[in-house]
């Protein structure tokens, strides 16, 4: 009864709109519904987005998939679509003290609108009106100063079935978030926690070497607390800097396989990405990239005024 009543409404709710979209959450991953939401959005030809938590549980190269919806850093042109649109379906988005049923597999619930919803790509049509491709960054001269977006060209290239990405909290929240995952590439990354800073990633590394891990970690080494910056600049953002490959060397203390190197252009980071590669492929790989203390995303400057307009407003009075 529970589902035919869910259905009966979501299907009467959709099928009036005109430009309905889909916006896959996290949690679709804990419900095992990515395929049957995938089978729904081939069924209805609704635009398909995803919340930048659940990127890799859609798969990109999907004909209607317009991107990460993340409000004024979202992928190009996702937001106006998604905001633009007069029936959301958010799938596994978590949304603060709101209503919830618990009675109802989402597997089933989508598996059911399948049959019931209308076709209606409106919303993706509208996209495919204004979508212009992303432009590539300059080239760099001859032992010019890497850049992030330049290094982020490499990663992207490194990127297959075989491989997955985690992206630690700062900056890289947004550079990958623009990479563009094949097929059966996974994605990891969190939002709740911020920074917990290296007395955590310390033991990480150890134990990626014990288990003989061979991940490949590039550490973006800006020389400070970049993200906090471009929210509320400060001497307190200016870091002591460590010797990062040094610490991983004396994590490694001669017991299993490890590399580790520093670059600082171009040129040394292909050589770095085609040792960790091919000669170094065993081994945990360590790849630390000096870049600017201002090399950051254009998303991290908007989203760093958002936040800094957002902590800056008086308290509200209870």
């Amino acid at each position: 009864m529970g589902l035919e009543a869910a259905v009966e409404a979501a299907a009467e709710f959709l099928n009036k709109a005109v430009k309905p979209v889909m916006v896959g959450g996290p949690k679709l991953r804990v419900a095992k519904a990515s395929e049957a939401f995938v089978e729904l959005a081939d069924a209805c030809g609704y635009a398909l987005a995803v919340m930048p938590s659940a990127k890799g549980l859609v798969p990109e190269n999907h004909p209607h998939f317009i991107g990460t919806y993340w409000g004024a850093v979202s992928t190009g042109f996702c937001a106006e679509i998604v905001e633009s649109a007069d029936a959301y379906f958010p799938d596994r988005v978590m949304i603060a003290n709101g209503p919830a049923f618990g009675c109802v597999l989402m597997r089933d619930f989508l598996g059911a609108l399948v049959k019931r919803l209308k076709q209606n790509t409106t919303a993706y049509e509208n996209y495919h009106r204004i979508y212009v491709p992303e432009g590539h960054p300059l080239k760099c001269e001859p032992k010019e100063a890497l850049r992030v977006n330049v290094m982020f060209q490499h990663i992207q290239k490194m990127l297959s079935s075989e491989t997955a990405v985690i992206a630690e909290t700062g900056d890289s929240w947004f550079n990958c978030q623009k990479l563009k995952l094949p097929p059966g590439c996974g994605y990891e990354f969190q939002m709740q926690y911020g920074s917990i800073g290296w007395s955590v990633t310390a033991q990480d590394v150890s134990t990626m070497l014990r288990c003989g891990q061979k991940t490949i970690i590039f550490l973006i080494n800006n020389g400070g607390y970049t993200i906090e910056v471009e929210i509320h600049d400060g001497p307190y953002n200016v870091i002591k800097n460590w010797n990062y490959t040094g610490l991983v060397d004396a994590i490694h203390n001669g017991e299993g396989k490890c590399w580790t190197t520093k670059v600082h252009c171009e040129e040394e980071l292909i050589e770095a990405i085609g040792t960790a590669t091919g000669a170094k492929k065993d081994c945990l790989c360590f790849i630390e990239v000096i870049v600017h203390k201002d090399d950051t995303s254009k998303e991290l400057l908007e989203w760093g005024s958002r936040v800094a307009a957002a902590n800056g407003r008086p308290p509200n009075p209870q």
